[in-house]
């Protein structure tokens, strides 16, 4: 029979013929402690790791630190920062510093403020609150990249698109709400490897979603079951939260990347044709996936100094995988391997292929705001400090090689790279 084990995250692990055991536990430090609830008290597909949160809750084990637990001149700066929540070159990484690690809840309830959701769908402030710290605690803090911090950058970003005129004139309340959850979950229990490695693994959740956007189903669910958990929009109409929850999906399936040539392909015709037509929903939900999936690669676009940190924590990501395919003599995957791609190399890739077309087409669409215009100055900077520091690396191997010879391999990537 199949071997199946849980780890911290309660990912179910298995081994079929001749595939090797994956342990996530080899993803994260820290160890289980006591056997996870019964089933029986499982009424949905919950989420890994909000299960485990809940099973320690259930028997009575406090978590080692409260929220919030921060002096007055912290939350004075945390407050701070809020006022300026709109600006382009606002710093995620401080702002979680601020909040002792609350970035995500912390923002969310300032946004869902400020946006006026909470007066308009009548929620709950403890419920709202509850269901936040769900979803940032849903997040492994362990992924050098994909946790709650990256949500909360995303769901910053997403709320600058929000407020873009050609957008913003157009929206209601339930597409601001939409646009802000989506962002916050998007990623929500990543386990820190990429779909092929889990397809490859013959991983379950690959087995459950039949090896198609993986990871954004598994995201989608696990965010629709802490809806349902949390009772947040229990007091709408039934067909409205089914609504809600079905927007939700289509919004997070736009974030696979796989799909990137499909949506950049129908945004183009769109924008050539100029039928764009925002009063109707189906245009407007289009364009709020766009905005997603701009929010979630945004990276680049930020000012130098963000920008590197996120591109060395999403290397590091990869990097970690690599380690572990090499551990169970799987085929690295591609991106992985720490000795042959480099960061330079990896980012530039990701930018000319991925980033630009895509905001090269928001800014068609908003008109290229001052907004749009920054982001692709950003874009081209980085991308050029990139490829500097590419020069230097392959400067670096050539007066380490005595043979005075640059590989095939390394002056094959220096050409593609100084493509234009």
């Amino acid at each position: 029979g199949d071997a199946r084990v849980r780890g911290q995250t309660g990912v179910v692990s298995e081994r079929r013929g001749s595939y090797p055991f994956i342990d996530f536990r080899l993803l994260n430090n820290t160890t289980l402690s006591g056997e996870i609830g019964t089933k029986k008290k499982v009424k949905r597909l919950l989420s890994f790791q909000r299960y485990f949160h809940a099973s320690r809750l259930l028997r009575g084990i406090v978590p080692q630190a409260s929220l919030y637990l921060l002096d007055e001149d912290y939350l004075g700066q945390a407050r701070h920062m809020l006022s300026k929540v709109g600006m382009w070159d606002f710093d995620i990484f401080l702002f979680d510093r601020l909040t002792n690690g609350n970035s995500l809840v912390t923002l969310l309830c300032h946004l869902f403020n400020v946006h006026g959701l909470i007066h308009h769908f009548q929620l709950d402030m403890v419920t709202l609150h509850r269901f936040f710290v769900m979803v940032q605690e849903d997040y492994h803090s362990q992924n050098p990249y994909h946790n709650a911090v990256h949500a909360a950058d995303v769901t910053q970003a997403m709320h600058c698109y929000l407020r873009e005129p050609k957008l913003a004139n157009f929206l209601t309340p339930s597409d601001i709400m939409l646009g802000l959850i989506a962002a916050a979950a998007h990623d929500v229990d990543h386990p820190g490897v990429n779909q092929p490695f889990l397809i490859k693994t013959k991983h379950h959740l690959a087995s459950l979603y039949q090896n198609v956007s993986v990871l954004e189903n598994h995201h989608w669910r696990s965010t629709i079951g802490m809806l349902r958990e949390s009772r947040l929009l229990a007091h709408l109409p039934k067909e409205v939260t089914q609504d809600i929850e079905q927007q939700l999906g289509s919004l997070i399936l736009a974030t696979d990347i796989n799909r990137q040539n499909e949506f950049l392909i129908r945004l183009k015709s769109h924008l050539d044709n100029q039928d764009l037509r925002l009063e109707d929903a189906q245009d407007r939900h289009f364009m709020l996936q766009i905005a997603l999936k701009c929010a979630d690669i945004c990276n680049p676009c930020r000012v130098w100094d963000l920008s590197k940190q996120w591109s060395e924590r999403v290397c590091e990501e990869f990097y970690r995988q690599g380690d572990l395919e090499q551990k169970f003599e799987l085929e690295i995957s591609p991106l992985c391997n720490q000795q042959k791609d480099t960061i330079p190399s990896i980012q530039i890739g990701f930018m000319t292929y991925i980033v630009e077309p895509l905001f090269e087409r928001w800014a068609q669409f908003t008109g290229n705001t001052p907004l749009s215009e920054n982001m692709l100055n950003h874009l081209r900077r980085n991308k050029a400090k990139w490829r500097s520091l590419l020069h230097k690396q392959h400067s670096s191997s050539r007066s380490n090689d005595h043979s005075g010879q640059v590989t095939g391999s390394q002056e094959q990537t220096l050409n593609e790279e100084e493509t234009p």
